[in-house]
């Protein structure tokens, strides 16, 4: 029977040779260069590339900078495993009246699943900086952007510039379920809303 000691010592090597191909593609989904991401770190470009080539063994003080550089927690870059399933830690909060479920962690694009309430029919619009992608699970959702004024149906999504003057809420005939994906400047999403006609 193997070493407790031995054991440990093996799923520790298993976690650090792990972390190579997690840096990379932590970066890659940032959209950050090797350059980048040395500038932001103090980390040369070489030390940078070793490491996620597997040719440099990963340590703390390099992987704290990445870490933040990156806005992921450490375990996240070493893969440190998760208790039970991890979706148990993502719970549904109260926002203005609406259930949220967080669907992503912290950093990056998030994405959030919305109960809106029927009640919840008075636009109230508001603009900041970032990209959102909305998608219509069930119900039907009335969306204020600018000076349009649209229903989505189930199916349907929207894309848009936050910065536009916009609200979403429900047509005043019952909730609805919404899947939001927002991301700030640079996170653009891909689809566009389904114009109301064929003029601008």
């Amino acid at each position: 029977m193997p070493q407790r000691g031995t054991q440990d010592s093996t799923s520790i090597g298993a976690a650090l040779d792990g972390v190579a191909p997690r840096l990379r593609q932590v970066r890659e989904h940032r959209g950050l260069t090797l350059t980048e991401i040395s500038q932001r770190t103090g980390i040369s470009k070489s030390t940078l590339s070793r490491l996620e080539n597997g040719q440099r063994k990963p340590s703390l003080e390099l992987l704290l900078p990445l870490a933040q550089a990156y806005r992921v927690p450490l375990d996240d870059l070493v893969g440190a495993p998760h208790v039970g399933d991890p979706r148990i830690r993502l719970k549904p909060r109260k926002v203005n009246g609406r259930t949220v479920l967080p669907l992503t962690h912290p950093g990056g694009v998030q994405a959030w699943k919305i109960v809106i309430p029927g009640t919840q029919s008075e636009p109230n619009p508001r603009s900041h900086d970032g990209f959102e992608w909305l998608y219509v699970l069930s119900g039907r959702m009335r969306l204020v952007l600018g000076d349009r004024d649209l229903v989505l149906e189930v199916g349907e999504a929207a894309e848009f510039d936050t910065q536009v003057p916009h609200w979403f809420g429900s047509t005043g005939d019952g909730p609805a379920e919404v899947l939001s994906i927002f991301g700030r400047p640079g996170e653009r999403m891909h689809v566009r809303a389904r114009p109301d006609d064929d003029s601008e």
